[in-house]
This record gives structure tokens, sequence and C-alpha cells, in this order.
């Protein structure tokens, strides 16, 4: 007996909406995901996951479903007007942090595996992203606020491990690259600090990011299991403001991890 299908709830977000649209399309047009899939570039798993608004989708699948689903582009109109471009590139469950980050005065970083989004090269962010080029470029324009004009650009400040530092992402050119670019990233907006091996030190719960807001609201985004969340509960935050200032006592300078990140650059990443 066939799986009955998830019912969807559009109310909960532009993903799900557009999602819950390309199925009603595709049942009224009589196909499958899989023979949909047949006519379309896309895999019956990732149709799937659209319609349930478990992942986001660039406007050419939009144009693909309307042309073999004979919607007269009501599913390329209605990604316009959802996503303008933008919102498509994240999941549901990470795109409300953009705007918050966006609007932050202070951005205070804790990664425990990778390089902060924000400071990520295209080549980089490519592998972690699996080539999906809406994603990748979702992610470097969210780099911009760091280099605005106006409002201000928000004081940036990044605590990595040193394992950071030698876990490799691509080729070892991908990894020389960004971390050059990580070690010039350095400015009096932005602080990248090391945490070297071995020191011990309380990080080892999670990536987060705290962001100040104007008026002083913090809201913070944690990474997790199966995804990550935006935090706003103030004493979850107080923890977490407490997590990053225990950690940034362990830290090198900013002057003394550049060197680190070039040294490791030179030493383990040069070809």
């Amino acid at each position: 007996m066939p799986q009955r299908p998830k019912r969807l709830t559009p109310s909960r977000g532009p993903m799900d909406l557009f999602g819950s649209e390309v199925r009603r399309y595709r049942t009224l047009a009589g196909l499958s995901l899989a023979q949909l899939g047949e006519q379309i570039p896309y895999a019956p798993s990732t149709i799937g996951d659209i319609e349930r608004g478990q992942s986001g989708c660039d406007r050419g699948f939009a144009e693909d479903c309307d042309r073999v689903l004979d919607t007269r582009e009501a599913l390329a109109h209605l990604h316009d007007g959802l996503f303008d471009g933008r919102s498509a590139a994240f999941p549901e469950y990470f795109a409300q942090w953009p705007e918050h980050e966006s609007g932050a005065e202070v951005l205070r970083s804790y990664q425990t595996m990778l390089v902060d989004g924000l400071l990520q090269t295209p080549a980089y962010a490519d592998v972690l992203l699996y080539g999906d080029q809406t994603k990748v470029q979702g992610r470097l324009d969210r780099q911009a606020i760091l280099t605005r004009e106006e409002p201000i650009p928000p004081r940036l400040v990044c605590l990595l491990p040193e394992t950071v530092l030698w876990h490799r992402v691509g080729t070892a050119e991908t990894m020389r690259e960004q971390l050059l670019q990580l070690a010039d990233a350095i400015s009096p907006l932005v602080s990248v600090q090391i945490i070297p091996d071995g020191a011990p030190h309380s990080g080892h719960a999670g990536s987060f990011t705290i962001a100040r807001l104007p008026g002083g609201e913090l809201i913070a985004y944690c990474e997790g299991e199966p995804h990550g969340r935006v935090v706003d509960g103030r004493s979850e935050i107080e923890r977490l403001n407490e997590r990053f200032m225990d950690l940034s006592t362990y830290a090198l300078p900013t002057d003394q991890s550049a060197a680190l990140i070039r040294q490791t650059a030179e030493e383990r990443w040069k070809s």
C-alpha cells in the first residue's frame, strides 16, 4: 500500500507555501514525483524535499515545473513574489537569521569545525554547499554587511579552535586561499582569534553566533541536530554569552592569531 503523502502546512512560511503549490499542480497534472522527475532535471527526492518545504530552489526549478505542468507561469510568478531571488538560498530554519545578522551592531561568533560563513571564500563555500550556486551566492551576499557604507557595518568577533585551520575543505589550494583571506579579514571591525589546540575550553557543545541589535536586544543562532535554530530566550542567551566570554579567555590576540593562520596556510596547505 503506497505511503500517504505528508500533510503540508503552507501557512508555516514561504518555502512551505511554494512547496504546497508545486504538489498541487503536480497532482492536478496526474504525475507522481518520479514521473515529474523524468521530465525536469531534478531527482524525485529533491522535488519531494521542495514540496515539503525542506529545501529551497532556484527560479529555474519553477520554470521547469511551469513548462511540464502547464501552469501558465504560476510557479515562477509565485517564486518571484515569495523569494525575490534571496530567500530560496536559505533553508527555512535559517531564513530569519540573515535579517537579524544584517541589523546587528555586534556579532560574536564561535565555530567548532568551519570558518564562519561571513568569512568564507567562494571556493570554500562551494564545497560545503555541494556546488548549489543559489546557496553559495546567498552565503556570499550575506558578507556584504561587513563592507557596506550605510548603515555602519557590525563589529564581528570570531573565535575559532586551531583545529578549524587543519580541517580540510576541498583542495589544499582552497584551504590556503581561505586561510589567507581569513587573516586578511582582520581589521578594526573584524576580529579573528584562534584558540590554540590543547587549550581546555567549553566550546565542544556546538557553534553559535550572538547578535546584539540596536537598543541592546540579543538574539542568537545555534547549530544543532538535525538543524540549527534561532534563539531568543533570555536565559539561554545569557548562557551563550557566558560561554563566549569563557572561550575568549583561551584565545590568542588578533595579531598572534593572524600570524598562526598565515603560518598554517603556508606550512600545511601550500601545494
